[in-house]
């Protein structure tokens, strides 16, 4: 009786694993099939596929110009439309892939924001208002700073396998370092175009400095032209909160409002007589000069965030007016 069980056992065994054979054999056939439909179906398309290649590449450059043409005809309309661009296109998406915590955050710091650009755009302006704006927009720069380096750490782990030492999977592994690595970059870039537009309409207001021509108000030796303040602080004494820091061209700031200038509000003029800004000199500390190139590369993600959707929409229009598929 026990033979008989035994053997009715190891049938049963065997046909399940005739019965497995059997499966991998028929998705092989059926991912064959779809393959050869694949190749049948795109057979004497060789010469679509290029025109949409030369489709692209043409759109690419033409967009390329005509952006640095708009960029430096109509700067005010161009910065504008790209700030609009990044504010409105990863809400977009973050709806239709429904990102709620990424939406939350979105909200949040959409609020604050508003309410801070509020203030910097009222006339008169209130005296404690370029404060305001300026450590609002250096708290996000020095959070999305820090978030983004974090998630470079953790993508960079992840590829060294060193999560395995934390008993972490890679896919989260590496999804915690993307997310992180995205959100910095996003609201770097997001900060810097607000307070950018927040420092020019302050500048102006106050009247030490105006996009063209010059300056509505003779600058005093002792008043910061960035958030037009009394300096009390000398440029030999050392400050207890804050120095103060005198450009080439002898104009003295406060030197809070001066880095925020430069590297918040992307300006690298001096912001009453319009001289161009040492970067190096001004941040001779080694462990401050990322700050300028993490500046830098926030500017040229703009571009791929803002413009790069866009761009790409484009193209399928015209493949899809053109009958390419």
């Amino acid at each position: 009786m026990a033979a008989v069980v035994e053997v009715e056992v190891g049938g049963g065994a065997a046909g399940e694993r005739e019965l497995d054979e059997v499966s991998g054999v028929e998705r092989r056939g059926e991912t064959q099939v779809e393959h050869a439909r694949m190749h049948a179906k795109h057979r004497g398309h060789e010469a679509m596929h290029a025109e949409m290649v030369l489709i692209l590449i043409a759109t690419l450059v033409v967009a390329q110009l005509l952006l640095v043409q708009w960029k430096q005809r109509h700067p005010r309309s161009y910065n504008m439309v790209t700030l609009f661009q990044m504010w409105v296109v990863p809400l977009y998406f973050t709806v239709k892939l429904h990102w709620w915590r990424f939406l939350v955050i979105w909200i949040l710091f959409s609020a604050v924001t508003a309410f801070v650009t509020f203030r910097a755009t009222r006339k008169p302006l209130v005296q404690t208002t370029p404060r305001l704006v300026y450590k609002w927009f250096l708290l996000i720069y020095k959070i999305s700073y820090a978030t983004g380096i974090v998630g470079y750490m953790a993508v960079m782990f992840t590829l060294f396998g060193l999560n395995l030492l934390f008993k972490i999977k890679p896919e989260d592994a590496m999804d915690f370092g993307i997310s992180l690595l995205f959100y910095g970059l996003y609201y770097g870039v997001l900060e810097r175009d607000f307070a950018e537009m927040c420092a020019d309409y302050m500048a102006s207001t106050i009247g030490f400095y105006s996009e063209s021509g010059m300056p509505t108000k003779h600058l005093s030796d002792s008043v910061c032209a960035v958030c037009g303040q009394q300096i009390f602080v000398d440029v030999s004494e050392e400050g207890i909160i804050e120095n103060t820091y005198r450009l080439s061209c002898n104009h003295v700031f406060h030197e809070f409002c001066i880095r925020g200038w430069c590297i918040v509000g992307k300006k690298q003029t001096c912001p009453y007589c319009k001289e161009k800004v040492d970067l190096k000199r001004m941040f001779s500390n080694p462990w401050e000069r990322p700050h300028v190139m993490y500046g830098q590369l926030l500017d040229w993600l703009r571009y791929l965030v803002a413009w790069q959707p866009v761009i790409i929409g484009l193209v399928q229009g015209i493949n899809y007016i053109l009958g390419l598929e």
